[in-house]
């Protein structure tokens, strides 16, 4: 859910800033086993809390892709630009994995609006840098550069 709309003007304006914090989004072991199932990537760090706790980790992690994936929602928190019809993930530029998260760990992503190219008049490039934060830890869980497309109606 968005939680307001810019004008074009005022979201170039925003180029350098913060432009939001997404709420706290819950990593329990009922999503990591789902993310698990959907990927077929069943490694025992992710999955089972018995042979996880041996670890240095102490307990399951989710997966690096799993906490990456949840940047689809936590842009949905983001400002809209009016007049835009869509928008679509364009890629990652970096990814850095920097800290697992613990199953039942919360995390959030803080985004920074870093540039914006115009492609076309009805399409603009975003460049991000998003930053996802573990509840309670010093270090992020990721950092990463997110390029995004936003479309706009036939006139910009």
């Amino acid at each position: 859910m968005t939680s307001q709309t810019l004008t074009r003007a005022q979201f170039q304006e925003r180029v350098g800033q913060t432009i939001g914090t997404s709420r706290w989004y819950e990593i329990g072991q009922d999503r990591i086993d789902a993310f698990a199932d959907c990927t077929e990537d069943h490694q025992y760090i992710h999955i089972d809390p018995a042979r996880a706790a041996e670890t240095p980790f102490g307990t399951t992690i989710a997966h690096g892709f799993l906490t990456l994936s949840m940047l689809s929602a936590m842009v949905y928190e983001m400002p809209a630009v009016a007049g835009a019809v869509m928008g679509v993930n364009y890629g990652m530029n970096k990814v850095r994995f920097i800290s697992p998260v613990p199953s039942g760990a919360r995390i959030r992503g803080h985004f920074t609006l870093d540039r914006i190219d115009d492609i076309r008049p009805t399409e603009i490039q975003t460049t991000m840098t998003v930053t996802v934060e573990i509840e309670g830890q010093d270090k992020p869980a990721l950092v990463a550069e997110w390029l995004g497309r936003r479309y706009f109606g036939e006139t910009a």
